[in-house]
């Protein structure tokens, strides 16, 4: 079954601000909770499918990943309907301003104990034009936080477990209770047990891994991607960080990136300008020979459809633009002036633009208006 979208889950444009979804999603999570709607599998199927839009929606990186790539996301989807209820109770909260996101509508959390996340890492891959213009899958060492070997945890005494410490104050309204985090356990309801040498108090411990990533064709320097679940682990176990890829483009000596345009400077002699000739030029997909004609002149371009870079969104691929650039010696040879001398009074070699010609500027506002 083909998912739904996540802005018609929740109910918003595309154009929706950050305040407008989360309104959304507290929404749509009120209608379709369990405690509201027991044993009801459809309600609770929805709920977590809210939660699961609300997940990426509320990122910025992740709905702008989102918004480019639909469900897919370029490198191995979102994380979908893995979350569990104490995933989205967990990572929620805020949302509601309690220990749990429906304590001030259903009366508390079911007495169930924060999961925590882990933290999420950054690292930065660097691309050549040929691995971006292809796209490339790419195994990268990752030093990340993991659970460490021989570590055990017990009960939180200070919160029993629950990961949150509730207090009772009497009002003139009544008795008013109110919930926090607990600040020995940090909401996972468990504290470390047993520790060996080494690891520190969270229980976790650096570990080397490799981490294979496929890149989509198109993607620009300065994009980022993510990988859910490939970051740090969560002290005590629970929903692990997200793997956070900045990309870096190695800059081409050959070819220059305009978008999705490639652009080549073309440098052929006067000679060749004048009686035409065919050359070889370098693009992503390997060299290919072009024809230059009799008379071309310098300042123009070359225009080869489809040479250049797959569209990241779908929207095509872009273009390869070659700048034809008319090399005029540095130098002369006593004998090669003397033949340059005779030809000057030609009326072949007299300036002499065409009518309809195109000017520089006409040119460039053709190729990229």
């Amino acid at each position: 079954m083909s998912k739904r979208d996540y802005y018609e889950i929740l109910g918003v444009t595309k154009s929706a601000s950050a305040d407008e979804i989360k309104k959304a999603y507290r929404k749509v999570a009120i209608q379709f909770h369990p405690d509201k709607n027991p044993g009801n599998k459809e309600a609770e199927e929805k709920f977590k499918e809210a939660a699961e839009a609300y997940e990426v929606l509320s990122d910025a990186d992740k709905r702008a990943q989102y918004d480019r790539f639909g469900h897919s996301r370029g490198n191995g989807g979102f994380r979908g309907h893995e979350m569990n209820m104490d995933d989205i109770f967990s990572q929620f909260g805020d949302i509601f301003g309690g220990g749990s996101p429906f304590d001030s509508f259903f009366g508390g959390g079911g007495g169930r104990s924060r999961t925590r996340k882990g933290s999420n890492l950054r690292i930065k891959l660097k691309l050549t034009l040929e691995e971006i213009a292809n796209g490339v899958e790419k195994k990268i060492k990752v030093n990340r936080l993991v659970q460490a070997d021989g570590v055990t945890f017990k009960t939180c005494p200070a919160c029993q477990g629950q990961g949150q410490v509730r207090k009772v104050v009497n009002t003139m309204l009544g008795q008013m209770v109110s919930a926090s985090t607990c600040s020995s356990c940090g909401g996972s309801g468990q504290i470390i047990d047993k520790r060996p040498p080494g690891v520190d108090n969270s229980g976790l411990v650096s570990k080397e891994d490799v981490i294979s990533v496929r890149v989509p064709a198109g993607v620009g320097d300065g994009m980022q991607l993510s990988m859910s679940g490939k970051g740090n682990e969560a002290p005590g176990g629970g929903i692990p960080g997200d793997l956070l890829i900045q990309i870096e483009e190695v800059e081409d000596k050959v070819l220059k990136r305009d978008g999705n345009n490639l652009i080549y400077d073309l440098h052929i002699s006067f000679i060749d300008a004048a009686l035409g000739t065919s050359v070889e030029v370098p693009s992503v997909g390997g060299k290919v020979r072009i024809k230059i004609d009799p008379g071309t002149q310098s300042g123009k371009i070359l225009r080869l459809r489809g040479k250049g870079l797959r569209d990241l969104n779908g929207y095509g691929t872009g273009d390869q633009l070659i700048y034809i650039n008319v090399w005029t010696p540095k130098r002369l040879t006593s004998e090669e002036r003397a033949k340059l001398e005779s030809l000057k009074q030609s009326p072949n070699f007299q300036p002499s633009p065409e009518a309809g010609e195109k000017g520089f500027f006409e040119r460039m506002k053709e190729y990229f208006g």
